[in-house]
């Protein structure tokens, strides 16, 4: 699939999701439409933190403890573009710098 070729962003909007909460929908130029949560998107960031905590195993904790930014709900506060080909989101938890491509977004889709 060539550059030109590959599908774009037409429309992007917050919408509920009555499982998740607030998402994101983004239509694309070949007609899909997508809904991103953000529980999705950020267990998906791709910064190169996040990408290293999920390649370790969680170390063996005897008592589970919450965090004070896990006991509310996620959500997105902001969401940015980057030249023509990502987005920088930010969530309330107070992560945002993960860069979304589009092609990252699309097979998210």
């Amino acid at each position: 699939m060539t550059a030109a070729s590959r599908p774009v962003p037409t429309a992007i909007r917050r919408v509920a999701d009555a499982r998740a909460g607030a998402a994101i929908e983004i239509a694309w130029s070949d007609g899909t439409i997508a809904a991103y949560t953000a529980r999705l998107l950020r267990d998906a960031c791709p910064c190169a933190t996040c990408r290293e905590k999920r390649g370790q195993p969680a170390p063996p904790q005897l008592l589970p403890v919450l965090r004070p930014e896990e006991t509310v709900p996620l959500d997105i506060t902001g969401m940015q573009p980057v030249g023509q080909y990502a987005y920088s989101i930010a969530f309330s938890d107070g992560h945002s710098s993960g860069i979304y491509t589009l092609d990252y977004l699309r097979e998210l889709a």
